[in-house]
């Protein structure tokens, strides 16, 4: 089911070329967007509702949910889910409460101080998806950073449906009750991230400042859109797994965790990188066993099966590290014979999962991390939602007049060298 790719003699340079990965035209995705993102910018709500009633099938005059609806649903919630959601936000709140920015006092010269200071933004807007899945663990992953970095006004966005009376999923809306989030709206897709970046003044809806969260490809294209009016956390595209694995590892957990992406999406990446040929072997046999025994089989497989998924053979560990360096996978585990010392040498990824005990599912739910995390190699160059991703960092420079005078002969040489000489000047002005 799952393709060979053997590495065993490409050179490094080429290895981001080589690699398996999933065809994401977000260019394309823009075409159909624009439209419609220019659409809720002149009209508002208005636009939104269309097009809820064009993709979901469910008319919503008022999007906002009311307050009875939450409390229902949580009311309503399996005992066991509601202890689960309950645990993965204590765990969720002890690592994220580690993450507070502290200020940053530093005296330059005597009487020249810069302060950084961490600031909330002040408006956030939460997406969390509702399409082949239910996604409450999404609403704990987002409220939780957003609300241990002091953000005042979080509004979730969830899509509206059809079988719940035009409301977004009922445990959604448990979950954000759970959390004390009170603002949430049926609102789904790129219309939910358009109507987050311009508000609705006359329904009081805010714009907010920031909006984080996964999505589709067309939320993905709306967020780049909104890019700059509002921050975004990512572009997400679909989720991936890698597996760094040599011969100590268990081929059932291996076949085990790369199904457990796969039924996330028909698009959703898995890869086994690894130097053992008799473990690749043993877990392509045990992908096929395991993936009949599956709930989601016919998505499962045309996922392990797609060119953005494969087994590919390394011929060393070294190798192997090069190799997931360079895909940079939004999850990686490492289950080798050292897998934390080999851990701390990658470079390049969202989350790292370490050692047998560690799959991926378990930072989904319940680790601690947090599980919104950069897709499609976008983990070179980008981290995962934490505290930070909702904070601001301001300097803040107090000189005494004496501190200025000393400086102010290189000042002056600096803004003549740049021929700014008014720069200059506005520092001249102050010496007696």
């Amino acid at each position: 089911m799952l393709r060979r790719l053997d590495l065993t003699t490409a050179a490094t340079a080429d290895l981001r070329r080589a690699l398996p990965r999933a065809r994401v035209d977000v260019q394309a995705a823009l075409q159909a967007v624009t439209p419609l993102v220019e659409d809720v910018a002149a009209r508002g709500y208005p636009a939104v509702r269309d097009a809820t009633l064009r993709f979901d099938g469910v008319d919503v005059p008022e999007p906002r949910v009311p307050a009875d609806a939450l409390r229902a649903a949580l009311e309503r919630l399996d005992p066991a889910v509601r202890a689960a959601l309950a645990e993965s936000i204590r765990r969720a709140r002890i690592v994220h409460d580690a993450q507070r920015r502290e200020v940053v006092d530093v005296q330059v010269v005597p009487g020249g101080t810069v302060t950084e200071r961490w600031v909330p933004v002040a408006r956030v807007g939460l997406y969390v998806p509702g399409g082949l899945a239910v996604y409450p663990s999404s609403v704990v992953m987002n409220v939780v950073p957003a609300q241990v970095a002091g953000v005042e006004s979080i509004a979730v966005f969830s899509p509206a449906q059809k079988e719940f009376g035009g409301l977004p999923h009922p445990t959604i809306l448990a979950a954000c009750e759970l959390l004390g989030v009170d603002e949430v709206y049926a609102v789904g897709g790129a219309q939910a991230v358009a109507l987050a970046a311009y508000g609705d003044i006359p329904l009081g809806i805010e714009p907010v400042d920031v909006v984080t969260g996964p999505g589709n490809i067309y939320v993905a294209a709306a967020k780049r859109l909104v890019r700059g009016l509002v921050g975004i956390d990512s572009e997400a595209g679909p989720t991936e797994i890698a597996v760094l694995a040599d011969d100590t590892a268990d081929p059932v957990h291996v076949a085990a965790d790369l199904i457990s992406q796969a039924e996330h999406d028909t698009l959703a990446a898995s890869v086994l990188v690894t130097d053992s040929a008799a473990l690749a072997e043993a877990v392509d046999a045990e992908v096929e066993r395991q993936v009949g025994l599956t709930k989601h089989t016919d998505r499962v497989r045309i996922a392990l099966s797609g060119e953005q998924s494969a087994i590919v053979l390394v011929t060393d560990l070294d190798q192997g590290l090069a190799v997931v360096d360079a895909y940079a996978a939004e999850h990686l585990e490492v289950i080798t014979a050292d897998a934390r010392a080999l851990a701390e040498r990658v470079r390049n990824a969202g989350c790292i999962f370490v050692g047998p005990h560690a799959p991926v599912s378990l930072g989904d739910y319940c680790a601690g991390s947090n599980h919104v995390l950069p897709t499609g190699g976008t983990g070179r160059h980008s981290s995962g939602l934490s505290v930070q991703s909702f904070l601001k960092g301001i300097h803040l420079v107090e000189y005494s007049a004496d501190a200025l005078a000393e400086v102010a002969p290189h000042v002056i040489a600096l803004a003549d060298a740049e021929d700014l000489p008014a720069h200059g000047a506005a520092v001249a002005v102050r010496l007696s």
